[in-house]
């Protein structure tokens, strides 16, 4: 078997850690927060030297690449636990708030809805959500994927 034969299973994490975090991030506007990375990526043993899981450590490596791509920001590390003072930028907040079309999902009883709930359901955020709750990890990506090529423009 070559390298070509393997799932990307790396990149399904990714997208659901950027995915999380934005999500745990855009619910806690405007407010920096302590962010944890075992509530993104899930809990986590370390070994007899104390060192983390190598799914512990993607899920880290993803935040950091999140701040390194302006999307959030952070104070510090805490001992690759949490991030302190994690919060998302402006680009990140401003994403994630624009109505996007979702193909993956139809809001019920939009016509008894009022015009406002409709738009926040509309959200880019709104889709991530969904996609979280009842998707398929490849609707996952490609909203994620439209997210950070949307966030190359600005």
């Amino acid at each position: 078997m070559n390298s070509y034969d393997i799932d990307d299973l790396h990149i399904d994490d990714f997208n659901k850690d950027t995915a999380r975090t934005l999500v745990f991030l855009y619910n806690c506007f405007p407010m920096q927060v302590e962010l944890y990375i075992e509530d993104i990526s899930g809990p986590d043993v370390t070994d007899d030297y104390g060192l983390h899981t190598q799914r512990h450590l993607a899920c880290m490596s993803t935040i950091i690449w999140l701040a390194e791509e302006g999307l959030i920001r952070y104070d510090s590390l805490v001992r690759q636990d949490s991030f302190d003072k994690a919060v998302l930028t402006k680009k990140s907040y401003v994403l994630l708030s624009n109505i996007v079309d979702n193909p993956y999902f139809k809001i019920e009883n939009e016509e008894t809805l009022p015009e406002s709930v409709i738009k926040s359901r509309q959200t880019r955020v709104a889709a991530i959500k969904h996609a979280l709750h009842n998707g398929s990890s490849e609707q996952l990506k490609q909203i994620i994927s439209d997210l950070i090529f949307d966030s190359e423009e600005r």
